[in-house]
């Protein structure tokens, strides 16, 4: 059916990437509230929604390129099964219904999701095309969700999230970039222009940096008694879920040679999976006890 495939269109598994918007919610205590929940749900369905307006916008800026890619080209915009006139108007639907849903819950929800998706016509248009600036774009995509999450239930959301986000984001986004050159290998720039400026001992070398960083960071965050959040004297306890995670992402990209898109590691993967599972209902299980 034709819907099917405007329906996959809107990439409904990289919905995923938007659950960071409950951090805000877990992190503050705040997910016995059945008001605040509802409410967080509804940043979560704003940025699902504005998330496919921007997909299925950059799928029609692409399409030339992604026929080119050996999965990209099977995209239903990509391989004309969703014509182009539709699926922009499918995007602008979506971005009038996001919009809708963040500025009635909270003003300041609104013009996140707002300023979320300009900056996202900002990379399609120029900052993909500027090294290490695209792949930062993409993180401070992450980021703009969890203060979303925040903003939803009026609470102040901690620095220290902020720059565990963002580094987690940086980690997935040069993981991605190294993927998608290692694939294409001399067909990379014919896909992606802006893979030119980048080499394998480039990208190793930044993974490496924000690896250690985000680990770092992350340990301070759950020690620091200026964290943002009630947080439990044993929250660093979670550190170890965090550092298999990496290692089992790290493994995912190097020994399996895939990480070329997060969402599908994430879900695919069953120790991924598993452990990410463990690392939430710790969380749940210290901040309860408390």
């Amino acid at each position: 059916m034709v819907i099917t495939y405007y329906i996959k269109a809107c990439r409904p598994t990289q919905w995923v990437k938007n659950l960071i918007v409950f951090a805000g919610l877990i992190f503050a205590m705040q997910f016995t509230d059945l008001f605040q929940v509802a409410k967080a749900f509804g940043a979560f369905a704003a940025f699902c929604f504005i998330s496919s307006a921007v997909y299925l916008f950059n799928d029609v800026q692409d399409r030339e390129h992604d026929k080119l890619h050996p999965k990209k080209r099977h995209r239903p915009i990509a391989s004309g099964k969703v014509p182009v006139g539709g699926a922009l108007i499918l995007s602008f639907i979506l971005a009038i219904l996001a919009f809708a849903i963040a500025f009635y819950i909270r003003l300041e929800l609104g013009i996140v999701c707002a300023s979320y998706f300009v900056m996202n016509l900002f990379y399609s248009k120029v900052l993909k095309k500027v090294v290490i600036l695209d792949v930062m774009t993409i993180a401070a995509g992450f980021v703009l969700r969890a203060v979303a999450g925040a903003y939803a239930i009026s609470v102040s959301i901690s620095g220290w999230l902020i720059i565990s986000t963002i580094l987690l984001a940086l980690f997935l986004g040069f993981a991605k970039r190294r993927h998608e050159v290692v694939l294409l290998d001399k067909d990379a720039t014919s896909h992606r222009a802006i893979l030119e400026q980048y080499s394998l001992p480039f990208l190793d070398q930044m993974i490496s940096v924000v690896t250690a960083s985000t680990v770092v960071v992350y340990a301070l965050y759950t020690m620091s008694t200026d964290s943002g959040h009630p947080i439990h004297e044993n929250m660093e306890l979670t550190i170890p879920f965090v550092l298999y995670g990496i290692f089992r992402y790290l493994f995912i990209v190097y020994q399996k040679a895939e990480g070329g898109s997060p969402t599908e590691s994430l879900l695919t993967d069953r120790p991924l999976l598993i452990n990410i599972a463990l690392w939430f209902l710790a969380v749940i299980l210290l901040f309860t006890l408390q």
